[in-house]
C-alpha cells in the first residue's frame, strides 16, 4: 500500500510517501511571506500549494498514479470524535470556509481529496484526528461566559500519536493511562489524557494557553478589549498581534527558536528571560492538567520542534517534578506517520472509517 500524506502548515507544506509502514520520501516545502501575501484566505492557497506538491513528487520520481491512498491533516471543521474520517462534500465545505477559523490545516483534507480525484474519480481521501477533535468532559466546556465554549482547536493528531507511542513503549494500554502531553511548536497545546481520551486541553489554535514563538496565548482579556476598542488598531492588526506576531516574536522580533536559544547561550538577557517565561507558562499549564487528572499522572510528554531546546526542557522539568510523573521527551512530531498509519489501519479493518 503506497500512501501520500499531506500536512499544510503556516509557512510550509509537508508531504510524505509511505509504502506500508516504511517512510520512503518526505519533504517540507517552505513558503515565504511574499508568496502567501496575495491570498486573503487559506482556501485561496489551494492551487498554489497543490502545484508545489505535484512538482516535489515529480522531481523525486513519483507519479501520482502510483499512489493507492491519500490522506491530509484535518482542519478547523466542526467538533468531532477522534478517528479516521472519509473526506466527503460536507467536510470539504466546512474546511473551505474555515467553519471554526482560518488555519493552514484546513487545506490538508482538501488537497488529499483533490489529488485523489485527479488520479481517479472513484478514489477516496481521508483525514485522521483533525484539530477539532472533541473529547472534553462536560465540566471542562464551561468558559465562564455562556456565549463561548472552551472547546476549540489543538494539535490532536500529534497529541494522540505520541500518547500511543508512549503506550506502546511502556507496554501499558492507552485506555489505562493518565498522561499529560505538551506539544511545543509554533503554537502550544497541553492536554490531559485520561483513559484514552483528551478530556481537557487549551485551545492552541484559538489563542488560549501558553505563549509560543508566534502566538500571544491567554493574554489578560480586559486589556485586550481596551486595545480592540481604542481605535488604534484594525481587526487584522489585533489578530496578527495574537496570532502571527505575538508571543516570542512580540518580544524578540523573531519566531526562530534556534536563534532564541543561541542568543540565550550567548548571554542575551532578554532572550533568556523570554525563553524562561515561555517554559514557565508551559509548566503552569501542565500543573493545571495535573489538577484535572487529580494528581494521578503516569507520564508527562514533551513533544514538538521546541522539545529539542534543552534549556526549555530543563526549566519545565524543574517546575513540574513535584507531580511525580515520568518525564518523556519526543522531539519533533509524529504527524505524518500518524496520518499514514491511521489510514492503513482503517483500510485493514483495524480502525473504523468514520463519516464526517
Amino acid at each position: 500500500m503506497k500512501i501520500l500524506a499531506i500536512n499544510p502548515g503556516g509557512m510550509s507544506t509537508k508531504v510524505a510517501v509511505y509504502e506500508d509502514d516504511s517512510l520512503i520520501f518526505s519533504k517540507s516545502i517552505s513558503h515565504t511571506s511574499a508568496e502567501l501575501e496575495p491570498f486573503d484566505t487559506i482556501s485561496q492557497q489551494k492551487v498554489f500549494r497543490k502545484a508545489l506538491i505535484i512538482k516535489a513528487l515529480e522531481e523525486n520520481g513519483f507519479d501520482l498514479n502510483e499512489f493507492d491512498q491519500f490522506v491530509g491533516r484535518g482542519g478547523m471543521v466542526r467538533n468531532i470524535e477522534s478517528g479516521v474520517y472519509r473526506i466527503n462534500e460536507q467536510y470539504l465545505h466546512d474546511a473551505s470556509i474555515g467553519l471554526n477559523g482560518q488555519h493552514a490545516s484546513n487545506l490538508g483534507g482538501i488537497l488529499a481529496h483533490e489529488l485523489a480525484k485527479f488520479v481517479n474519480e472513484n478514489n477516496e481521501a481521508y483525514t485522521v484526528d483533525p484539530v477539532m477533535v472533541d473529547e472534553y468532559e462536560d465540566i471542562a466546556r464551561f468558559s465562564g461566559m455562556a456565549d463561548i465554549s472552551r472547546v476549540r482547536s489543538f494539535h490532536a493528531l500529534n497529541q494522540k500519536a505520541v500518547a500511543l507511542r508512549y503506550s506502546k513503549e511502556s507496554k501499558k494500554p492507552y485506555n489505562q493511562l493518565n498522561i499529560i502531553v505538551a506539544h511545543l511548536g509554533s503554537s502550544v497545546s497541553v492536554g490531559a489524557h485520561k483513559a484514552g481520551r483528551i478530556i481537557d486541553v487549551n485551545s492552541a489554535l484559538g489563542g488560549d494557553g501558553p505563549m509560543s514563538p508566534e502566538r500571544a496565548g491567554g493574554v489578560p482579556p480586559l486589556a485586550l478589549v481596551d486595545m480592540c476598542f481604542s481605535g488604534k488598531f484594525t481587526y487584522k492588526e489585533i489578530y496578527k498581534k495574537l496570532i502571527g506576531e505575538g508571543g516570542v516574536y512580540s518580544y524578540l522580533g523573531t519566531k526562530d527558536m534556534l536563534e532564541v536559544e543561541c542568543r540565550h547561550k550567548e548571554g542575551d538577557e532578554k532572550a533568556s528571560q523570554i525563553l524562561e517565561a515561555m517554559a514557565y507558562q508551559v509548566a503552569k499549564e501542565i500543573g493545571a492538567c495535573a489538577a484535572v487528572l487529580e494528581g494521578n499522572v503516569d507520564a508527562i510528554i514533551l513533544t514538538g520542534s521546541i522539545a529539542h531546546c534543552m534549556p526549555m526542557i530543563d526549566w519545565i522539568a524543574q517546575r513540574t517534578h513535584f507531580i511525580g510523573a515520568e518525564l518523556v521527551i519526543y522531539p519533533g512530531e509524529d504527524e505524518m506517520q500518524a496520518l499514514a498509519q491511521g489510514v492503513k489501519d482503517a483500510l485493514l479493518g483495524q480502525r473504523e472509517i468514520l463519516e464526517y
